[in-house]
Order: structure tokens, then C-alpha cells, then sequence
């Protein structure tokens, strides 16, 4: 009899241990100044709450690059990044000096905008100021760094023709509001944090694209596309601002389980109402809009959901 009870004792505790068996991923985002951070905390939350067996964390990451080197080489589940970063890795360009053919999306998220934002006083009004000025250009290897020297090239610039730093987001702002900068890229969602912040305490501009710019951008680059920045996105600016942008790209490592995938997209899409309350931004993130601008093969569990909603999944 007591070896019967300590059999069934035994298998109650393995139906319970199996029960409460979980799945842990991890998110990279970007820094606390960006977009990505709170929206990654978002999905994170809900997508654990909503699969209890998924325990999902969101981790601040260092940009586009190096979120994708980590999934490229299987060092983190899931990543955010932008839709041309993703291509560039997919195929090994610009600063991937090898492919990371395991890089498979999940969905399109929201426009990343390219905000050229430049201190009012340093008489800074259009592109073509721009020589000779101080200029934030974007943390090495970041996606905005790879942007604004696409930007540049278009223009016919070289950072020499500008006193050029290399920094992150918080630390552009930073510089600028040191008086150490006069003009700072940043590539995410608006309103960003960091800009914000920049725009209660210093009179700042945002630097407009002419359409010839942005028409010449877009058609030898097509993943740049046009945007605005309406006017009151931060203090100061009264009126609507014509810029490009990118988009915001949900990817994963191809090698997660196709079952997995999909009940992760599943849950996204069933719960995006409780996405779109934790920030502006996240308001854009929609089923219509999932496939738009996808740069990569779509992960085959997305893909499964996608079919089941009648989607047309794009082909690589």
C-alpha cells in the first residue's frame, strides 16, 4: 500500500510539475529613451498574461544591429528592430558581414520616423545647413547610423563635411541640451521620450524634407517612405514636418517551434487592444497593417495565423 501511495504521490507531482511548465523568451528592445522599450514592455505583458505557459520578458537592447545579432546567432528569442536592418541582416550588407538566414518575422508593427531634430539657435532650417554643423548621426552599427548615411549619400554628404558624433538616442539629446550639438538623428515612433524631454526645456525645430529629397530617397531605397510629424508632437513645433520613415519589425529566431509561434501571434492579435494603450504609437500597431513592409520570410507559425484571417502572406 505505501508503495502505491508513493507511486501516486510521485505522479501527481510530475502532472503538476507538467501543469506548470513554462516557455521563457526574451524581447530585446532599444534604451529607455525610444519607442521600442515601452511598446516591447507592452507585448510582453500581455502576451504572458494571455498564455499562461509563455512567460515573455522584455530586455532593453543596444539598436537594430545588435538586437539582430543576437538573433542571428541564437542568443535571444525575439527582437524589434527596423524593416531595413532586418533585410540588411537577412542578407549579410552594410554592417552584417555574414547572413542571418534565421531571421523570420512576425509582424510589421508601426512607421519609424526619421526625425531630424535641430537646437533653434543654431540656424539650422533645411538639409542643406547641415555642413560644418555638429551632428549626432546615430550609435555605431545602429540602424540610424546605417539611415542617415543613406540620407547623406542621397544628399552627396560624407561626415567629414560635418563635426559627426556617434551616439544613442538619450545621449543625442543629452549633447544637445549641453550645447555640445546642433543637429541629432533619431529613427523611432513619435512622440519619443527622449525628444520630449529635449522639447520642455530648449527651443528645438524639426528639419523638414523637400519632396525632391524624399521622392530621391524613396526610389533608390524603397523601404523609405514618406512621413509627417504633425505639428504639437513636442513644444515648439506649430506645424507639420515632411520627413521619411522606416517601419518597426516584430522578428524572431527561426529555429522556435512553428506551434509556439503561432499561438504567440495568435494571442498578439487577439489582445492588441490592451498593445495600443501603452503608447501613442502603439495606436498604429493593427492586423491590417501586420504584413506591410515585411523585409524578411515570415516565421511559419505567423504565417499559419496569418492564412487562418485570410492574409496573404508574402513569399521570400
Amino acid at each position: 500500500m505505501k508503495k502505491i501511495f508513493v507511486l501516486a504521490l510521485v505522479l501527481v507531482m510530475a502532472l503538476a510539475a507538467g501543469a506548470s511548465a513554462q516557455t521563457f523568451l526574451s524581447l530585446a528592445t532599444g534604451g529607455t529613451g525610444g519607442t521600442y522599450y515601452p511598446i516591447g514592455g507592452g507585448m510582453a505583458d500581455v502576451i504572458s498574461k494571455a498564455l499562461p505557459d509563455v512567460q515573455m520578458t522584455a530586455e532593453t537592447g543596444n539598436a537594430s544591429q545588435a538586437n539582430l545579432n543576437l538573433i542571428g546567432t541564437h542568443q535571444i528569442e525575439m527582437a524589434l528592430v527596423q524593416n531595413d536592418v532586418a533585410a540588411f541582416a537577412y542578407d549579410g550588407r552594410y554592417m552584417f558581414q555574414a547572413p542571418y538566414k534565421n531571421v523570420r518575422a512576425i509582424a510589421s508593427l508601426y512607421p519609424e520616423t526619421v526625425q531630424a531634430i535641430a537646437m533653434k539657435r543654431s540656424g539650422v532650417n533645411s538639409m542643406r545647413d547641415l555642413p560644418g554643423k555638429r551632428v549626432s548621426v546615430g550609435a555605431p552599427g545602429s540602424g540610424v547610423q546605417v539611415d542617415v548615411s543613406l540620407i547623406f549619400r542621397t544628399l552627396g554628404y560624407k561626415y567629414s563635411d560635418v563635426n559627426a558624433d556617434f551616439l544613442d538616442f538619450n545621449l543625442t539629446t543629452e549633447r544637445m541640451k549641453d550645447g555640445q550639438l546642433d543637429v541629432g538623428f533619431v529613427v523611432a515612433g513619435f512622440p519619443t521620450a527622449s525628444i520630449m524631454d529635449l522639447a520642455t526645456m530648449h527651443d528645438i525645430t524639426l528639419i523638414e524634407f523637400d519632396d525632391a529629397l524624399v521622392e530621391e530617397l524613396h526610389t533608390n531605397y524603397p523601404f523609405f517612405v514618406r512621413d509627417v510629424v504633425p505639428a504639437g508632437t513636442y513644444r515648439g513645433i506649430d506645424k507639420d514636418v515632411q520627413t521619411v520613415a522606416v517601419q518597426a519589425m516584430w522578428v524572431c529566431d527561426g529555429d522556435l517551434p512553428e506551434e509556439l509561434v503561432y499561438r504567440i501571434t495568435k494571442a498578439f492579435w487577439e489582445n492588441i487592444a490592451d498593445v495600443q494603450k501603452v503608447h501613442a504609437k502603439a495606436q498604429l500597431i493593427t492586423l491590417d497593417t501586420a504584413l506591410n513592409g515585411i523585409s524578411v520570410p515570415v516565421h511559419p507559425g505567423a504565417a499559419k495565423y496569418y492564412a487562418e484571417v485570410g492574409m496573404q502572406v508574402p513569399t521570400f
